[in-house]
């Protein structure tokens, strides 16, 4: 049986669904990261997991047991906050001890669970300062170590690392992720960020308006977007959307034509109007890939490792992503085409896939 059951879970506040029919089911230890634009209702769905949130309709199961009206303190969650949520008056020693104080643990066993979460986190020198002596990084470990020190069944994770800056937000992404691997919680996590998703994630769930679009492994999404709104999200650069018509097994338009059969629907006609998606990796100058995209470089962005270049074709952009050496100036025209195994083909009036990388 699955650790934690959400069986078309609803949200309602009045006349509005901020989550609608949300269902899904959680293998013990793995780590799920709901991820989506601001306003999709991932964190109201967490906040739905720790019973902060009424659920309007729907089964939460944790362990078999059906938790819809359990109280939070007897869900066995633990939940780190975006806002770090510290006690500004108290030391981090006592930040990390509060909870376990009100569950009238004795003093030595409090003691020896806070040293051992500040040494895994490696904040032990800083258990005798007051949160406004931390820096951001340094007060989110502390709110992972009051979620640890309480060895909760759950740890739900409500977008931790917005307020840090870029460099800081990678070195907290390995950190929780070594995390969870030496403590094989099951986790929640909740992002608008796809890089935390796709780095941390064993399966994505990808919302958009409260509606669940896709749930898989991070690679699988990658790949097998089963829609416009997947295969955008999930990708970075985006994924490339140009506008065309299907003519003789290519889509066709303006300045491109790029062969695509077979598509994986079967009653799509000659003419028929489709979206072709394209990663940025997908564009190739070497003469490796199939059909012909002409563009005119428009600005070529050096990140050292590689290259992107961002490319007029007709009326629509095309962002390539190419070797750090390759030259292209503003302005010139390029002739290029594209890995036939990683294109994607939507249908613009539903945008769910039409043909999807195999």
């Amino acid at each position: 049986m699955s650790e934690l059951i959400l069986r078309e879970v609803t949200k309602r506040y009045g006349d509005l669904e901020v989550v609608k029919d949300f269902s899904l089911e959680v293998d013990a230890g793995e780590f799920i990261v709901l991820v989506g634009p601001s306003g999709c209702g991932k964190s109201t769905t967490l906040r739905m997991i720790a019973g902060l949130e009424e659920i309007t309709r729907g089964e939460l199961i944790m362990r078999g047991r059906v938790v819809n009206d359990v109280p939070p303190k007897d869900r066995d969650v633990a939940m780190v906050f975006q806002s770090y949520a510290l006690y500004p008056h108290m030391s981090v020693y006592e930040n990390m001890a509060f909870g376990l104080r009100l569950r009238k643990l004795n003093g030595s066993e409090i003691t020896r669970r806070v040293q051992e979460a500040a040494r895994i986190l490696g904040i032990t020198s800083y258990l005798g300062r007051k949160p406004k002596a931390l820096s951001g990084g340094q007060r989110q470990r502390v709110a992972m170590g009051r979620a640890i020190v309480r060895k909760p069944r759950y740890f739900l994770f409500d977008e931790p690392l917005s307020n840090l800056d870029a460099k800081l937000r990678g070195q907290m992404r390995t950190e929780i992720a070594k995390l969870h691997r030496r403590l094989g919680a099951t986790s929640i996590y909740v992002t608008h960020d796809q890089v935390e998703a796709m780095t941390l994630a064993d399966r994505i769930v990808v919302m958009k308006d409260g509606v669940i679009q896709q749930i898989g492994r991070p690679i699988e999404l990658y790949r097998k977007p089963v829609n416009r709104f997947v295969a955008g999200f999930i990708g970075s650069p985006a994924m490339n959307f140009l506008k065309g018509t299907v003519e003789e097994g290519e889509v066709r338009g303006e300045g491109f034509q790029v062969p695509v059969e077979p598509l994986d629907v079967a009653g799509v006609t000659q003419g028929q109007e489709v979206i072709l998606g394209l990663r940025p990796e997908a564009v190739r100058v070497d003469g490796t890939g199939v059909g012909t995209l002409e563009g005119r470089v428009e600005v070529r962005e050096p990140l050292g490792a590689e290259a992107f270049v961002y490319l007029s074709v007709g009326e629509q952009q095309v962002v390539g992503r190419f070797a750090p050496d390759y030259e292209a100036r503003e302005g010139d025209t390029i002739v290029f085409s594209v890995d036939p195994a990683a294109c994607h083909v939507f249908d613009p009036r539903t945008e769910s896939a039409l043909r999807r990388n195999t």
